[in-house]
């Protein structure tokens, strides 16, 4: 290792591999071989099912819990397989991260104002607001509505970020001394169980607000 950022280089050391690592999700999915479904499945069937539940509350449209459980599953296990030796972590890049966020909300910005452009007028000025106060209310709005993508992906890459940075430089202060080293591994044990805990977190936030901004239009 040459500097503590170079664990989020994609080509550093031999067993990165590279980007390659955002697309291993498919082999680690479980398949459907036998006639009884293992605990894995029976546990990502639970999870898909609780949230199929909560955006069919918060979404009037049919169909897009599809979507947003896929970008959950995505990340999640993206954020999991990070936390493992020799892979590189994909959602710690805003190239990862705006990649997911930019183009889901083009396209409901599009639908929104091709379709329903005076339901998204009426969003822009809140029920109640003085007239003197509505043109800074639109501008507020629409700067509002226009740093969403930022504000998803740099959320999402800012929290892996600092997790990976605060395991890298305990990791190599500790291994300096032996009799260190065995001091640091239940701190080492805490952070990866915290760690963990983020990688879902941060999974489900993206995939919440992603609905509750696609449910505005």
């Amino acid at each position: 290792m040459t500097n503590l950022f170079s664990t989020f280089d994609p080509c550093t050391g031999t067993f990165s591999l590279n980007w390659m690592s955002a697309t291993l999700i498919m082999a680690i999915l479980p398949m459907k071989f036998w006639i009884l479904p293992n605990k894995q499945f029976v546990l990502i069937n639970l999870i898909m099912n609780i949230l199929n539940k909560e955006i069919k509350m918060l979404m009037k449209y049919k169909g897009t819990s599809i979507m947003f459980i896929s970008i959950f599953m995505l990340i999640m296990i993206n954020n999991m397989m990070g936390l493992m030796p020799y892979i590189f972590t994909a959602s710690s890049h805003l190239t990862y991260s705006l990649t997911l966020a930019l183009p889901m909300w083009v396209g409901m910005m599009l639908y929104g104002w091709i379709n329903k452009t005076n339901k998204m007028f009426i969003h822009m000025v809140p029920t109640g607001t003085p007239n003197m106060l509505m043109p800074f209310m639109v501008l507020i709005e629409t700067i509002s509505n226009m740093i969403r993508p930022g504000s998803l992906a740099v959320r999402l890459t800012a929290n892996m970020i600092a997790g990976h940075l605060l395991m890298s430089l305990l990791g190599n202060n500790c291994s300096k001394s032996s009799l260190m080293l065995m001091l640091c591994m239940s701190i080492f044990i805490m952070l990866m169980m915290f760690e963990a805990a983020v990688a879902m977190i941060q999974a489900y936030v993206f995939m919440t607000l992603s609905t509750l901004y696609s449910s505005e239009i």
